[in-house]
């Protein structure tokens, strides 16, 4: 009984061995099997999904996606890898501004299908001779959008140091844009906005680019946004005196005599700003009736000044004989 029992341990281990034999071969069969399959080429037919995109700003698509059909030869490798694309991600994009697209009637339009099935073949890594379309033509229709030139409006957030400001109008390139949409959309619209110009800490000017607000694609345009440029100069306080002045054909004395300006102005046009370049009238029907206090304002200035405010607001008057 002893002399057995290392006998059915020998046994027992040999089984294992050719147990585990067999499994190796069986798996390498197998696997050479898979190998010799996979390597050969296989034909099948199928769809994927072409969108069109980059359309022109002046045209509408309606149907901006449609089915293409094909026969894709290919090897076993690329066929699993292909069986493995989810159905909803078999797709791709056909950028019009790429393709010599050419108008056969009214909104009909067309162009080879060999641009679909090399952006096939690029997106399955595999030889475009490999890809037969059914049709030998892709067919689309667009349609003609209407046109409105709009004026561009910077938005703007621009928080500047102290005693800076923006001077002057900032200028932007373009100011005007041509946009495409449907007629209803376009006959609300006055004006083309653009995103919000944000910068902070401002002490000189700059130029930066702006995008275009499109609203969400319900208008189009060939520009998507705009250069705009902004100068930024140290500003200073000041007062300026400005006389009252007599109506034509009368000889009047005013009390105080001049209106006090109280205003912003560049430090580059501080030495040219001088009373003459603004202008304040009375209310000349409360001269007429006689009233004893004339409400006066501030009529005009120069477009480089800010006026923060201006004193008096009524005056008295003496007529002189």
């Amino acid at each position: 009984m002893e002399e057995t029992a290392p006998m059915y341990q020998k046994t027992g281990r040999k089984n294992k061995r050719s147990v585990l034999t067999f499994l190796v071969f069986l798996a390498l069969s197998t696997a050479l099997w898979l190998l010799i399959k996979l390597s050969k080429e296989y034909t099948t037919q199928t769809l994927f999904r072409v969108s069109f995109e980059n359309v022109p700003a002046d045209k509408w698509m309606a149907a901006p996606e449609q089915t293409a059909k094909f026969s894709m030869t290919t090897d076993g490798f690329h066929m699993l890898k292909y069986a493995m694309i989810r159905e909803a991600k078999r797709s791709v994009g056909i950028p019009l501004d790429e393709v010599p697209y050419r108008r056969e009637d009214g909104n009909t339009y067309s162009f080879s299908s060999q641009y679909v099935a090399e952006r096939i073949a690029d997106y399955l890594n595999i030889d475009a001779s490999g890809i037969t379309m059914n049709d030998a033509m892709v067919y689309f229709s667009m349609e003609n959008l209407e046109s409105k030139v709009l004026p561009v409006v910077l938005r703007s957030d621009l928080k500047m140091l102290r005693q800076y400001d923006v001077y002057g109008l900032p200028i932007m390139d373009p100011a005007t844009v041509t946009v495409f949409g449907p007629k209803e959309v376009l006959d609300t619209l006055k004006s083309v906005k653009t995103e919000v110009l944000s910068r902070a800490n401002l002490s000189e000017g700059f130029t930066a680019s702006v995008g275009l607000v499109l609203l969400d694609g319900l208008i189009r345009s060939n520009v998507k946004e705009t250069v705009v440029s902004v100068d930024v100069e140290k500003f200073t306080e000041t007062d300026v005196k400005v006389p009252f002045s007599s109506p034509s054909g009368l000889k009047m004395r005013f009390f105080p005599e001049a209106m006090t300006v109280k205003c912003l102005v560049a430090i580059r046009n501080f030495a040219d700003l001088n009373p003459d370049q603004f202008r304040v009238e009375i209310d000349q029907r409360q001269l007429d009736s006689l009233q004893p206090l004339l409400d006066v304002r501030l009529a005009s200035w120069p477009q480089y000044v800010q006026v923060l405010g201006t004193n008096p607001d009524k005056v008295e008057y003496l007529i002189v004989q």
